[in-house]
């Protein structure tokens, strides 16, 4: 079981990606989009905090924050999260995914709501260079 980590830092707009496999993957499951989590889940200091705000499950569909469960469902959107209409007032049945996360999930978007002491950039400096050194 593991989990693609998106961790967005909206004060410097950059993204980290991270990949969370064994018990700290089983912990994300069941959690859902709008959940404060801990930093030490996705294996960064316990003085972070992060939100999740979306993911996609292993078939690439999105996950909507309005539909509750960890379900795939086809709904009619007009607009959000899984389409996007040319034109206004136009509306189409999309495929997408509840707000829960489950093991069909791959990536799960993160946003950074509580700041640490380590800067989020020195953090995944020093992971780069342990793991491009071999």
């Amino acid at each position: 079981m593991e989990f693609k980590v998106v961790i967005s830092d909206p004060e410097t707009g950059r993204a980290y990606q991270k990949v969370i496999s064994g018990a700290n993957a089983n912990k994300l499951i069941g959690k859902e989009i709008g959940d404060v989590i801990n930093g030490t889940l996705v294996e960064l200091p316990p003085d972070y905090e992060l939100q999740i705000t979306g993911g996609t499950d292993k078939d690439g569909f999105p996950m909507r924050p309005d539909l509750p469960g960890g379900v795939r469902k086809r709904i009619l959107l007009s607009g959000g999260v899984g389409y996007r209409p040319k034109e206004k007032g136009v509306r189409k049945r999309k495929m997408v995914r509840g707000r829960m996360i489950t093991r069909d999930i791959v990536q799960i978007n993160m946003k950074v709501v509580k700041k640490g002491k380590i800067p989020l950039e020195e953090f995944f400096k020093k992971e780069e260079q342990q793991s491009g050194g071999s």
